[in-house]
């Protein structure tokens, strides 16, 4: 269930709604009256395919004010204000929302936007406390540019992010007591101060790992080379090592590996550096950018299942550019056998696909060669997929 509140971010929770019916999700909307002064009734009856109300003097027989919450497995309140907030903490029950939330057993998952001097006031803080000290989580807010013109803390998170967060609060705890490594980004290798070999990873799909298994009850370690702070985010409560280089993630992930149950290599690693790196930005006049002579890097992942301790699951990732599948899974099978891990998920990467996008498409390779699992979708979707398959594997 997702309840909307009466603020300007109104708008943004027509797409969190959207995201999850798009999961597979029965979603029914309870707008307050304020909400539907930014957005109306009949957008929540078609993005949420179910009927809207606001009153609790609508379907007396059927006890709506009480079935609502009883029947609900998940509430998210998307967004909710500073007012809505006061109202949980006081546990006023004065519109079908309120009597909603005081009938549930279900997680709730509140996403609060407001000016930052709301945030702030002590008021504020006071009830977002006592929320949290009934269990409820609160998702955010971030900072960043509110109406008006100002900026700071106070703008609710990006609906991604409150799906993700909230369906942690419902996630299995499968890997509870697990401790995982998982690599993430692209890695650079420099020429000179300002310029470097790299690659198009963004680090999301290693990203939405750990934020899975964290949800999922595990302890984390991410190696994270060269990810922005907006998709880090997303693994708020995981360890975090930064790493620039291949050399970089080679260190971090050894160190991590040797008491970590399961090991994931979603990094982009550089298959060479520059034999040299210069301690000046090289210039045209020297003629030194025309030949840059090249050494392999280590082989990460085969040293870490070379070295694995008994009982430690490897997982590969390997990014081709061919088209035909078939040959895609052949490529995959034998990095496989050569890499010595026990599964290797295979992803197309090009321009199109893999890097830089929000959703993937994988096929999970296991023993003998065989196609253990696929999975296409938002890379949170494709996270989910694999930590199935990681699971089964060590069953």
């Amino acid at each position: 269930m997702v309840g909307v509140t009466g603020g300007i971010a109104a708008y943004k929770s027509v797409h969190l709604v959207r995201l999850l019916i798009k999961a597979g999700h029965e979603v029914t909307v309870i707008p307050t009256e304020d909400a539907l002064r930014f957005v109306g009734l009949p957008t929540w009856e078609a993005v949420s395919r179910n009927t809207v109300t606001t009153s609790v003097h609508d379907d007396v027989a059927r006890v709506r004010h009480v079935a609502l919450g009883q029947a609900a497995d998940l509430i998210i309140i998307a967004p909710a204000t500073a007012n809505t907030i006061a109202k949980m903490a006081a546990g006023l029950a004065d519109d079908l929302l309120g009597t909603t939330l005081l009938a549930t057993t279900a997680p709730v998952v509140i996403a609060p936007a407001m000016h930052t001097e709301m945030w702030r006031h002590p008021a504020t803080q006071a009830n977002i406390a006592t929320l949290q000290a009934r269990g409820v989580r609160v998702a955010g807010p971030g900072d960043g540019e509110l109406t008006g013109g100002d900026s700071g803390p106070g703008r609710m998170r990006e609906p991604e992010q409150i799906v993700d967060e909230a369906l942690a609060a419902i996630a299995p705890g499968d890997l509870s007591g697990i401790r995982v490594v998982v690599s993430a980004g692209g890695t650079r290798e420099p020429i000179d101060p300002v310029r470097f070999l790299g690659n198009r990873s963004s680090g999301r799909q290693g990203v939405a790992l750990a934020a899975d298994a964290l949800a999922r009850g595990a302890e984390v370690t991410l190696v994270a080379a060269n990810i922005s702070a907006d998709i880090l985010e997303a693994a708020r409560g995981a360890r975090i090592i930064p790493a620039a280089t291949a050399s970089d993630v080679a260190d971090a992930m050894r160190d991590a590996a040797a008491s970590a149950d399961i090991v994931i290599m979603a990094a982009a690693i550089a298959d060479y550096r520059p034999a040299l790196a210069a301690d000046h930005k090289l210039t045209k006049e020297e003629g030194a950018l025309t030949r840059i002579d090249l050494v392999e890097t280590e082989d990460i992942v085969a040293g870490l299942a070379a070295d694995r301790h008994d009982g430690q699951t490897i997982v590969a990732f390997a990014a081709e550019t061919l088209a035909d599948a078939d040959e895609r899974r052949a490529r995959a099978r034998r990095k496989r056998e050569r890499k010595g891990v026990d599964l290797l998920v295979v992803n197309r990467a090009d321009a199109e696909h893999g890097f830089e996008v929000a959703d993937n498409t994988v096929e999970i390779i296991g023993d003998g060669g065989a196609v253990v699992a696929s999975a296409a979708g938002s890379k949170r979707d494709v996270a989910r997929a694999i930590w199935d398959a990681v699971l089964a594997e060590r069953r």
